[in-house]
């Protein structure tokens, strides 16, 4: 049984201490918690509501944020995108001037300053992006470029329901392409794709690319990205070579059953939306007068795509596929921290041992909690469990007087002694 140190995303050096730490678990489930992942979260200490849809993100909840986030920037990154920060507010022209302010309908957050000019609250921004690029490129050498933000964006959902997967407030992370011509948007669409797939992959989400519709983003080329849970508001049919689909996108009878690429029977499961890829075109290039000059000294509108990802969402459907009856199942790769080490006692030995153990594993380059909270143990083990930590250590007096300390990992539940002849090198069993 080991860790995987390389997985790790560092957020600091230092071990923490749950007694000063501010998680307030609650050990009954809340009525209006419909599904596991909202569930946890908010027993776990995760997040709070605030309001209905909308949620505060607490310190274990917003450092899984931060840890997703890292994962999707590293990708946007290597893609050679640029991150940057668009304004949540939105002037209500610019609306207008692409026809969406009518035509988005009533999730789109509409407010008023003090001289009654009309703005909205983001949901995305290829009107904000558009305009902006406008006033700056003019020739093709400046193509093709990508820029994309994490940022909070707003729907005012009917119903919102099923905690992070359907809120009025949540964050994503929205890039946007500009290119010279179609073939050029073409190449770096499935560029991005493909990140979407390793992003799923690194945070450990089981997926399936979907064909889909483009709804009210626009473009004729859209894929969706699934991550596979019977929570899921999409029924989706694939084929195991490859093929996906959302079943309402397919016309009725056998085109639902059979596979058009293979012809092999279709496979039905739920799936939760974490991301969708788009061949937007020129659409909002031409609403928002954006344009470049070719080789030639000819005007043409960028070409634009568009890519989003539900960082709070994919949160959420990480924890739909990785949880038991106890509680949550992180992945290494987007734990708060990998290990959390449970001493028992107030035994100086025990005390000694854990500081020394987390000094090895933080050298190491693993993340710590310690649990020296004062609780029953049976209080801490069930704590452990319901956070999820990957890697739990115990130690306590009796484990010391018989010469061992016990590792457990949540996943498999499996247990392992480690001599304290071997305490200083406790990174050769968890690495």
């Amino acid at each position: 049984m080991t860790i995987n140190a390389a997985t790790a995303t560092p957020l600091g050096a230092n071990p923490i201490r749950l007694s000063e730490y501010y998680m307030p678990t609650l050990k009954e489930t809340p009525a209006d918690a419909e599904i596991v992942s909202h569930q946890l979260l908010l027993r776990a200490g995760f997040m709070r509501q605030t309001a209905s849809g909308i949620y505060s993100l607490l310190p274990l909840g917003w450092r899984v944020v931060q840890k997703i986030e890292q994962i999707v920037r590293e990708e946007m990154d290597a893609l050679g995108a640029q991150e940057m920060r668009l304004p949540i507010m939105q002037p209500e022209e610019m609306w207008r001037q692409s026809g969406r302010w009518d035509d988005y309908g009533p999730e789109l957050m509409r407010l008023s300053d003090r001289h009654e000019r009309g703005f909205c609250l983001g949901p995305t921004h290829e009107e904000i992006i558009s305009a902006l690029i406008a006033t700056d490129i003019k020739s093709y050498k400046q193509l093709p470029f990508a820029l994309y933000q994490m940022n909070t964006k707003y729907r005012d959902e009917i119903r919102p329901r099923f905690g992070l997967l359907r809120g009025r407030e949540f964050l994503m992370k929205d890039c946007y392409s500009f290119h010279a011509d179609y073939d050029d948007l073409a190449r770096y669409y499935e560029l991005q794709a493909g990140a979407y797939g390793r992003i799923c992959d690194r945070m450990g989400i089981k997926w399936r690319r979907v064909e889909a519709d483009s709804g009210q983003i626009g473009g004729k080329v859209t894929a969706e990205f699934h991550a596979i849970a019977d929570a899921g508001e999409s029924d989706i049919v694939y084929c195991n070579c490859g093929y996906a689909a959302d079943i309402d996108t397919l016309p009725e009878g056998n085109a639902r059953k059979v596979c058009p690429r293979c012809g092999a029977p279709l496979m039905r499961a739920r799936g939760i939306e974490i991301g969708q890829v788009f061949q937007v075109g020129s659409q909002y290039s031409e609403t928002m007068n954006a344009s470049f000059a070719d080789a030639q000294g000819a005007e043409h509108p960028p070409i634009m795509g568009c890519y989003g990802w539900g960082i709070t969402r994919s949160l959420a459907a990480a924890i739909e596929q990785n949880h038991d009856e106890r509680g949550m199942k992180w992945p290494a790769s987007i734990a708060p921290y990998q290990v959390v080490i449970i001493g028992i006692g107030n035994d100086s030995k025990v005390t000694e041992c854990v500081q020394s153990v987390a000094e090895v594993l933080v050298a190491a380059g693993i993340e710590v909690a310690i649990d020296d909270r004062d609780e029953r143990p049976g209080t801490k083990f069930a704590d452990a469990d319901l956070i999820g930590w990957p890697y739990q250590i115990v130690i306590g007096a009796r484990g010391l007087e018989a010469g061992a300390i016990e590792l457990k990992e949540r996943k498999s539940g499996e247990k392992t002694e480690v001599p304290l002849a071997d305490l200083d090198n406790i990174a050769s069993f968890v690495m």
